[in-house]
């Protein structure tokens, strides 16, 4: 027993000795639930909304100021026309447009009735529902406060959303499922594909060849390059063929844009390959470092525009945040690449200081 208990002991000071082991048991788990807690929400603060107001008279004046100090919402855009909205949907900084028809103030008073359009970006369904449901509210809530004055007023809402009329889920989920797909193939397979190498002793081969270290690494980059765009163009056309997910923007950008963050999440692979010696380790900084925060942090199933602050700094430097932007906006809005230059130049920003930092460590590693 005596021995038994020594070797117990022997096991905790081993693993206490070892931090790797204590921050995967200990550290992961603080991370996910800080993470999961501060991320899964379904409350809308501070959403981006565009008002035009046809009206601009007190009753319009104080309905506008109700909606903008609930703390729901931000006004980002003062609309002067019809004309206008769909330009600023495409810019994506508005989720929804209010709209006051003309003589909102004077109709309500004279015939008690007067006439609201609610203009709601519905590419992501789950926050145009929340989004129209909040306005709602609100809009009831100065109906009653109108009625405790004994005006016996209403106003009446018509509703559409853009890009979504239907609140079709399979619209916000085929993109947010292609970003994911691309990084695991991408990332995942080539980190562990060069940890292999190292871990089967079969680099030094390659070592002592002719090539030079870029030609090791386009050799390993490109089967995956070529079978990750494959499943691109398969995920693709499911969504269009089995889901009916739009293609309204042009196809040859959006396949542009699916081979730029194909190239990105590889040289990520490559750099996360580089600072690793093990497939084990390869795995968990890909799966448990990458693949969560790219769910999470990406905009893919919870608003960026909910999260805390920090987290939204943080999810600037994830790729698959502005993969997920453009492709959306180019499968559901159908906009070019004057409304997604940003999301563009920041991807490249991305490959290239990545590529940059593989060739580099992988050069040190050789010497």
């Amino acid at each position: 027993m005596k021995r038994f208990s020594a070797f117990i002991i022997k096991e905790f000071r081993h693993l206490l000795r070892d931090y790797r082991t204590m921050l995967i048991i200990f550290g992961i788990p603080v991370i996910q639930l800080l993470l999961f807690g501060h991320v899964i929400t379904m409350e809308v603060k501070n959403a981006g909304i565009g008002i035009l107001d046809l009206s601009k008279d007190e009753m319009s004046i104080k309905l506008t100021n109700k909606l903008l100090s609930s703390g729901y919402f931000q006004l980002e855009e003062n609309i002067r026309t019809v004309t206008e909205i769909e330009s600023f949907f495409k810019k994506g900084r508005i989720k929804e447009v209010v709209v006051f028809e003309k003589d909102f103030g004077a109709n309500l008073i004279k015939t008690g009735k007067a006439k609201m359009q609610l203009l709601t970006d519905a590419s992501d369904p789950n926050m145009a529902g929340i989004i129209e449901n909040y306005t709602r509210a609100i809009i009831l809530d100065f109906m009653r406060e109108q009625n405790m004055l004994g005006a016996g007023q209403v106003i009446l809402t018509e509703h559409r959303m853009y890009y979504n009329e239907q609140l079709r889920s399979a619209n916000m989920f085929v993109p947010g499922t292609i970003a994911l797909i691309l990084m695991l193939i991408s990332a995942l397979m080539t980190s562990v594909s060069i940890a292999r190498e190292k871990e089967l002793g079969t680099m030094e081969i390659l070592l002592v060849s002719p090539l030079r270290p870029i030609q090791i690494i386009m050799g390993k980059v490109i089967p995956y390059l070529a079978l990750a765009f494959l499943n691109s163009i398969i995920i693709i056309g499911v969504g269009f063929f089995v889901f009916h997910v739009p293609v309204r923007g042009s196809v040859i950008l959006l396949f542009s844009l699916c081979l730029l963050f194909i190239l990105l999440a590889l040289s990520l692979g490559i750099t996360i390959s580089t600072m690793v010696k093990t497939q084990q380790a390869a795995m968990i900084i890909s799966l448990v470092g990458l693949m969560l925060p790219s769910i999470l942090l990406s905009g893919f199933i919870f608003p960026i525009e909910n999260m805390p602050k920090i987290l939204q700094y943080i999810s600037i430097l994830m790729p698959p945040r502005w993969f997920l932007s453009a492709i959306k906006d180019v499968m559901l809005k159908g906009v070019g690449v004057f409304y997604i230059w940003k999301e563009i130049v920041i991807l490249m920003l991305m490959l290239c200081g990545f590529i940059i930092i593989s060739v580099r460590k992988f050069q040190v590693r050789l010497d």
